[in-house]
């Protein structure tokens, strides 16, 4: 009998600690990361006719180079499409990273693992251990988050490849100012971590922007496409901002001080051709459907 199974997964918004996930940090330090999945998916189909014969495609509602996580987020979907049966989100989540490792990717392992569980997730990294977490805070914090953290979309494809591979290098031959921008990322996850516990969104805030100042010790071209539109809205109408990827461009986050600066924020975005992504937390991670067909 001919079958369908379609998979759909969320892709996410990283608050703090991207960058620690990455095994070579993990192995030496342990990595630590806070995260939570959006209600923007990649959708894996795959078809069995009935002579067993197989055609797999995909779409996504982001463009690929985001910062979300979308490459995480298709091997996720496209590996529970093919081999999910029976299979924990753990499994499946290590499986798309090991994939990525085969073919190159020096990334680390929290996208797979927020598409997989969906939420909002304090992840720990040790070795090449996950330890997943999920956060529950109440629907009154989420709803605040929702309106006071905007998402916009630069339209500059980053180039994570390029510039993990120089970072990489650079830690692997000690340089003393990767290391301890790494570092400072990890502290500042644990922070997120006790921000989103607290409900605490003008913490949260900061936290983003103490964050980019982490990832500015490994290289300051990283936040070069938002610094310039957005250091002068700071201290006055936001707290602060993020890139949600590892290279120069993709989706920012952006803290508002106070939802009533949310036109005055999204016209100065829009002026420079920046586009304002609406979004939700989407709490559920892989959603795997097997259709029959006579």
């Amino acid at each position: 009998m001919a079958k369908t199974i379609t998979v759909r997964v969320p892709v996410r918004i990283d608050l703090a600690g991207g960058w620690t996930d990455v095994p070579a940090y993990c192995r030496d330090y342990g990595g630590e990361v806070v995260n939570f999945a959006i209600n923007r998916y990649v959708t894996a189909e795959m078809h069995i006719d009935d002579e067993r014969r197989i055609s797999v495609k995909y779409s996504s509602d982001v463009p690929i180079g985001s910062g979300l996580g979308t490459s995480g987020a298709m091997n996720v979907a496209f590996l529970s499409a093919i081999a999910g049966e029976g299979k924990t989100p753990d499994e499946i989540a290590e499986l798309a990273f090991q994939f990525e490792a085969l073919l190159g990717n020096t990334g680390g392992r929290q996208d797979q693992w927020a598409s997989a569980y969906g939420g909002l997730q304090h992840l720990q990294f040790s070795g090449d251990t996950v330890t997943a977490r999920q956060l529950h805070p109440s629907p009154e914090f989420i709803q605040e988050l929702e309106q006071n953290l905007l998402l916009f979309d630069s339209g500059i494809t980053h180039v994570s490849g390029e510039l993990h591979d120089s970072i990489w290098k650079r830690y692997a031959e000690g340089d003393t100012g990767v290391r301890e921008g790494l570092h400072r990322i990890r502290a500042m996850a644990q922070e997120m971590l006790e921000a989103v516990e607290s409900e605490d969104i003008p913490k949260i805030g900061i936290g983003l922007f103490r964050a980019t100042k982490g990832v500015d010790m490994l290289d300051f071209a990283i936040g070069a496409p938002f610094r310039r539109i957005l250091r002068p809205l700071w201290g006055s109408q936001i707290f602060g901002w993020k890139a949600m990827g590892a290279g120069a461009g993709g989706m920012v986050g952006v803290m508002l001080e106070d939802v009533m600066y949310r036109d005055e924020v999204m016209a100065v975005a829009e002026k420079h051709g920046w586009e304002h992504i609406e979004w939700a937390v989407e709490p559920q991670g892989i959603q795997r459907t097997v259709n029959l067909h006579e």
